[in-house]
């Protein structure tokens, strides 16, 4: 039995959640009687309640975020109908703003908005332990903790969250820029973490075997000497098979770190996630986010050109003043770059974002659920939102899994990308009637078929295109669309994802 279990579901089991693990470290003497359960979204609710429910505990805290909060109402649900005595306290992201109103905050005890680890362990010893006599209010909106005496989470990765697990890490929290789609620009402020406290906690980490290092900071590269410095300690414990991952303004990187990037042991694999966002002038003046385009050109050639990091680079679809004319000329901007994958994704209105200022004005329609997608606005109705759905969804299966690195141009030789590849999403669709679902084998089919068939490309040189692209990707099943011949697989031997190895971007 534990009387305190912190418990989230994740989106996926191979994700940690550092936020449990921080509130964890920080429990001070009451760190004996918690717990951390992990779930994923694949678990039914009801098994999750049964295993919080087995603990009995006093207080159970859960982690709530857009991708989880409907599983977590469940969960929830069950676990007051069965326990109603138990303290049920709710933190993250979706209940930090305007908790007063949302459904599953008001069916809790108590909410903490905002950075939790002082709080959470004041609301603890409040509950269990007896504190000054003072009552604590329902939703506690807490102070931002001074990181100096925040206790170090990283110790409480288990071995086998080692092995089979990414690992998150942060060095900074907050974020200083303005952009309306995203909470942390609420914040306004950047706080650092002592790089020598890191840099202690993750030797450990690498000693112990982690590899997989993706970090949370929402603009890792803010400061050029902090960067700098976390990306020589990693170059100082490089190891084969060591993969980091980062988010980052690619027009803010200095000559200095991309000669790094460029010089950079074989051994690190480096992933950049850059969130471009859009190339439109009013939608970004509208949305305040500030951008050197030309700097952002340079750095992100510089990228693919003389460095082996894989980008990931982020559109928006659905902002304010945004076209799909305006759209489409931004996505063939940022494909002549070469970027390994472009993340095509819906605007949402999260909890708390400025961008619902646009929402009278904009006749701005999200959806009500989660993940709160755009549905229509002034600039884009909801057939062409609805449109650009699809579009994201094949894109992401044809263009991002590097399953057609080869195959894909053949679509727009000589033509728009985004307009080639919006009639073939649309032709698409309408042969399948699914955005899921549909395996590599049958997909190459349907782009063979549309390549030939639609787009004129000479039969010779699309098989041989898809040839090349089978043979990479190391498929074994018989290529019964174009001649029914096998083709042999080739093994890839090395720590990098099967997607990554795929787009060949990095060694």
């Amino acid at each position: 039995m534990s009387d305190i279990v912190l418990a989230t579901i994740n989106a996926k089991y191979i994700h940690a959640s550092l936020a449990l693990r921080s509130l964890f470290a920080n429990l001070a003497e009451l760190q004996s009687r918690a717990e951390i359960l992990e779930f994923d979204l694949k678990q039914r609710p009801v098994e999750m309640a049964e295993a919080v429910l087995e603990r009995r505990p006093k207080v159970v805290a859960f982690g709530v975020y857009i991708w989880n909060v409907a599983e977590t109402a469940r969960l929830l649900s069950i676990v007051k109908k069965n326990s109603p005595e138990t303290i049920v306290v709710l933190g993250g992201p979706e209940v930090s703003y305007a908790p007063e109103s949302h459904p599953v905050a008001v069916a809790s005890d108590y909410v903490i908005a905002g950075e939790g680890e002082a709080a959470f362990l004041q609301l603890c010893r409040q509950i269990l332990v007896g504190g000054d006599g003072t009552a604590l209010p329902r939703i506690i909106y807490a102070t931002p903790p001074d990181l100096a005496s925040v206790e170090m989470p990283f110790r409480f990765y288990s071995d086998h969250d080692i092995r089979h697990r990414v690992i998150y890490v942060e060095a900074s929290r907050g974020c200083p820029f303005t952009c309306e789609f995203c909470l942390s620009s609420l914040d306004g402020s950047v706080r650092r973490f002592d790089l020598s406290r890191l840099f202690q906690e993750w030797e450990r980490l690498l000693d112990r075997g982690a590899l997989q290092f993706k970090f949370l900071d929402r603009t890792f590269n803010l400061d050029a000497a902090d960067c700098g410095a976390i990306l020589d300690f990693f170059i100082k414990q490089s190891r084969p098979g060591l993969f980091l991952h980062f988010e980052i303004m690619p027009e803010r990187l200095s000559q200095e770190f991309m000669e790094k990037l460029a010089a950079l042991p074989r051994e690190i694999s480096v992933q950049f996630e850059v969130g471009v966002q859009s190339f439109c002038a009013d939608a970004l003046d509208a949305v305040r986010r500030r951008r050197d385009d030309a700097a952002l050109e340079f750095a992100m050639l510089f990228l693919r050109e003389k460095t082996r990091v894989h980008i990931h680079a982020d559109l928006i679809a659905g902002l304010p003043y945004e076209t799909l004319e305006s759209f489409a000329d931004g996505f063939d901007r940022l494909i002549s770059w070469r970027p390994h994958e472009i993340q095509v994704g819906l605007l949402k209105r999260l909890r708390g974002a400025p961008i619902a200022r646009h929402d009278s004005g904009g006749r701005m329609v999200y959806d009500d659920y989660p993940p709160y997608e755009i549905l229509a606005n002034r600039w884009m109705d909801f057939s062409t939102i609805r449109n650009m759905s699809r579009f994201s969804r094949y894109w992401d299966m044809v263009g991002n899994s590097g399953h057609f690195v080869e195959t894909l141009p053949l679509l727009w030789e000589g033509r728009s990308p985004f307009h080639a590849f919006w009639q073939f999403s649309g032709w698409l669709f309408s042969q399948c009637g699914q955005t899921s679902g549909i395996n590599p084998h049958r997909l190459a089919g349907f782009l063979f078929k549309y390549l030939v068939g639609h787009a004129g490309v000479d039969t010779v040189r699309a098989a041989e295109c898809m040839r090349v692209d089978y043979f990479r990707s190391g498929k074994k099943e018989r290529l019964d669309f174009i001649s029914g011949e096998h083709v042999p697989s080739v093994g890839c031997g090395n720590s990098r994802s099967k997607r990554q190895r795929r787009h060949g971007g990095v060694a």
